[in-house]
């Protein structure tokens, strides 16, 4: 790959150095900054916005815990957050209901995870970086990052127009969806199997459950993709839809908050749940054509983090843990790099491998959540060979470590095939239906994030 060198016309800027700079300060840039800098590592860590800002993706996984437990914040989550014990699955074709738990997990001693409100945990991160050393730079946009033989300019500007320049080692992408340095190799590509949109918004004075099920994400699938349903912990709940784009086209400039009211019409369960609901501040959020990933996450003076290097659906919560999974991968191959370049080609290896791994292994399952035979699964899970407690370990994020979970999810597989092949004409009708939903269809009006007033 041809590597743009430093613009020679950079002067103007007010320069300074550091062994890592960071772009963006969500879960995965928080994370590597605080590790890098407990290292006693000269760490920048850049975020554009200001700290608590809004950020969709409340829900967290089990396998979220270690991580928090690893940098000391496991008590400031517990603070914040909803606990969540489990998942339940509500079904249009279906006269009942399905609670899952983690519990019944393969390895039982994950057993919860929380919702939070983004804008608390991310601030939590940020100023654990900061605690731990990290020099932390809060409404900085990064313009460019320019690489040269020894390391990278990196220009960015304040909110109030003044320009920064600084020279880094090492170069760590955590911009999220902004996709920086992916967009600027042009390593972007939409995911060629997934095309999806959502809205989304917060209710007051929606129905919970009681006792442990109140902090449960829902599921509700219906015609045109799927609900969640996740309640916080300051009695405010999060409602989405994830769709397709031909049906957020089908919005034809209507306010937002009236169409994803008629959108809610659709599903009678999650109706009836809302009756009693308000809509907080009458905003609702739209987002499109958001599945994507990067043809690499790694080059020989950077990384790309979390959602930098690949964003797929929702539904099974992974985002967060998958971001700062990333970070604590991605700590070690800087930590070489700076110290031992010896080892950073095989460090580099085994981080591109581990950044589509993750990704690769709830795509399976993403990409068939919707199609009937794997609805089934779900709504009548059974457990031969211990392939629910397998499925319920990747539920739980329970993928990278040393839990057996990879054989019964084989078998699992396999019952999916062979199910799908005795009843062909179902599997013929959703395979047309599943082309159908994801054909490009061009720019939506919620490409970029906006909100109905």
């Amino acid at each position: 790959m041809n590597i743009p060198t430093a613009n020679p016309e950079a002067s103007d800027f007010q320069q300074q150095s550091c062994d890592v700079l960071v772009i963006g300060g969500g879960p995965a840039g928080a994370t590597a900054a605080a590790l890098l800098a407990e290292q006693g590592r000269d760490v920048v860590l850049l975020e554009k916005a200001h700290h608590p800002r809004f950020h969709i993706g409340e829900s967290l996984l089990p396998a979220n815990v270690a991580l928090f437990d690893k940098l000391g914040l496991r008590d400031e989550l517990e603070r914040i957050g909803m606990p969540k014990w489990g998942v339940e699955f509500v079904s249009p074709d279906h006269d009942h209901s399905v609670r899952l738990e983690f519990s019944e997990a393969w390895d039982k001693t994950m057993p919860y995870a929380w919702q939070v409100r983004r804008s608390e945990m991310d601030e939590i991160l940020f100023r654990n970086a900061g605690r731990r050393g990290a020099r932390t730079v809060e409404g900085c946009r990064v313009r460019d990052v320019a690489f040269d033989d020894e390391g990278a300019t990196v220009q960015a500007v304040l909110d109030d127009g003044a320009k920064r320049q600084w020279r880094a080692r090492y170069v760590i992408d955590a911009s999220g969806r902004d996709t920086f340095l992916a967009t600027k190799f042009k390593a972007k590509q939409k995911n060629p199997r997934h095309n999806s949109s959502a809205l989304f918004g917060h209710y007051t004075g929606a129905e919970r459950g009681v006792g442990k099920l109140e902090g449960n994400i829902t599921i509700f699938w219906f015609a045109h993709g799927w609900f969640w349903y996740i309640p916080l912990a300051d009695g405010s709940t999060s409602i989405g839809c994830v769709c397709w784009p031909y049906y957020l086209k089908s919005r034809n400039g209507r306010p937002l908050a009236e169409f994803f009211a008629e959108t809610v019409a659709m599903c009678p369960q999650l109706t009836a749940r809302l009756a009693n609901a308000t809509l907080v501040d009458d905003k609702i959020y739209a987002t499109g054509n958001y599945s994507y990933t990067s043809s690499h996450s790694s080059g020989e003076r950077y990384l790309l983090l979390g959602d930098a290097y690949s964003f797929i659906d929702p539904v099974f919560s992974s985002g967060v843990y998958l971001a700062m999974h990333s970070a604590f991968e991605g700590a070690e191959v800087v930590a070489a790099a700076l110290d031992q370049p010896a080892r950073v080609g095989a460090l580099r290896r085994r981080f591109e491998r581990d950044m589509r791994f993750g990704p690769r292994e709830f795509s399976w399952f993403i990409f068939r959540v919707t199609n009937p035979t794997m609805r089934e699964f779900f709504m009548y899970p059974q457990n031969p060979m211990r392939v629910k407690e397998a499925l319920m370990s990747l539920l739980a994020g329970d993928i990278h470590g040393k839990t057996p979970i990879w054989r019964s999810l084989a078998i699992l597989k396999t019952i999916y095939f062979a199910v799908s092949a005795a009843h062909p004409k179902r599997t013929w009708h959703a395979w047309q239906r599943r082309r159908r939903n994801i054909r490009d269809l061009g720019p939506l009006a919620g490409e970029n994030i906006v909100e109905a007033q």
